[in-house]
């Protein structure tokens, strides 16, 4: 069984900045609505997942605050346009079939590993993890990949994403994800504030596979090669050590959720009724029906907005197919099928 985890800011922000200039009749922006969704149907047809959550970040904790008061301190606040379309985003989540889950004062990586870990204890179970956030590169195992469809990470060009699985993150980080954390005390995080002491990631990779580890390597100062580099690590070791805490997830907290309530179940009448209502559903034809069976034929309509074709569908129910219909930059076609008269798209 799948479980697939996707950090929600992460990708509402990405579908707001991918694809600029989104709005419909009444001037209102839907760029990151229609980011998010299309994402979302993409993954599930990827996939596969039988369960799933959209996490989200909700303040951050305390303890990293008082750790590096600083702490996240230049971000730049959330785009006027993005602010309502997060809000409709969150309602639109359990439409597309995910629960939300987010807590007071508690970041989306942490809630992540927290089920990654958890889930990782069943039989059978395996965790895909939807994020760019290096903390949860951390976590990559037998159990658990993460998902991506950066080019870079992509085994062949024709390939429309990647798992990135302990081999492929070793690769990327020089180091094994049991590790990474280690690299990032030494080079600090940019993105969340988190003050580096002036070691590159490849440097700082190549001193934690020398050593074996951040807690050797500290204590084996004296026998680092570059004297630059000595008179680095014996100035800052606190600062490593504060930083190896700040990147250190925490996984101690209940499941706000259980696993469980998780089943991935769209509700499609209601789906397409929302997007209507932001004048969004030209870029996803209908899916018609709620009768159990015919759900995989719908997911795959609904996730593929720019055309379908019979070859798409189970042959075993596709009596014919009318003749495409051209609607702007889409094709819709229509295609009766057994035991149902009811149009499918």
């Amino acid at each position: 069984m799948r479980l697939l985890l996707i950090d929600g800011h992460y990708y509402v922000y990405r579908s707001f900045f991918a694809i600029p200039n989104l709005s419909n009749s009444r001037g209102e922006p839907t760029n990151a609505i229609f980011g998010f969704t299309k994402t979302l149907r993409l993954m599930v047809k990827h996939l596969q997942p039988e369960l799933g959550a959209v996490v989200w970040d909700e303040g951050l904790p305390q303890k990293r605050v008082e750790l590096q008061p600083a702490y996240k301190e230049t971000r730049k606040e959330m785009p006027k346009p993005m602010v309502p379309q997060l809000e409709f985003i969150q309602k639109l989540t359990p439409l597309l079939g995910f629960r939300n889950i987010s807590l007071p004062d508690t970041e989306a990586d942490d809630l992540m590993g927290c089920y990654a870990i958890a889930a990782c204890k069943r039989t059978g179970m395996e965790v895909v993890l939807a994020t760019n956030d290096k903390d949860l590169f951390q976590l990559v195992g037998p159990c658990v990949k993460v998902y991506t469809t950066a080019k870079a990470d992509l085994a062949s060009p024709k390939d429309a994403f990647a798992l990135l699985g302990e081999e492929q993150v070793t690769a990327k980080w020089d180091v094994p994800p049991g590790l990474i954390g280690d690299v990032l005390a030494l080079t600090g995080d940019s993105v969340d504030n988190i003050p580096g002491i002036g070691i590159g990631r490849k440097s700082a990779a190549a001193l934690i596979r020398e050593f074996g580890g951040l807690e050797p390597l500290l204590n084996n100062i004296d026998k680092v090669k570059s004297v630059r580099t000595r008179e680095k690590l014996a100035n800052a070791r606190e600062q490593i050590l504060q930083n190896r805490k700040m990147v250190d997830l925490d996984c101690e907290m209940d499941l706000p959720v259980p696993i469980d309530e998780l089943r991935i179940e769209p509700d499609y009448p209601a789906l397409i009724a929302a997007l209507e209502n932001v004048s969004l559903s030209r870029f996803f034809r209908r899916c018609a029906t709620k009768q159990p069976e015919f759900r995989p034929l719908c997911r795959q309509i609904f996730c593929k907005a720019t055309s379908v074709s019979a070859d798409n569908l189970r042959p075993d129910r596709v009596v014919a197919s009318s003749k495409p219909l051209n609607t702007g930059n889409l094709t819709r076609h229509e295609f009766f099928v057994k035991s149902s008269n009811a149009r499918c798209c």
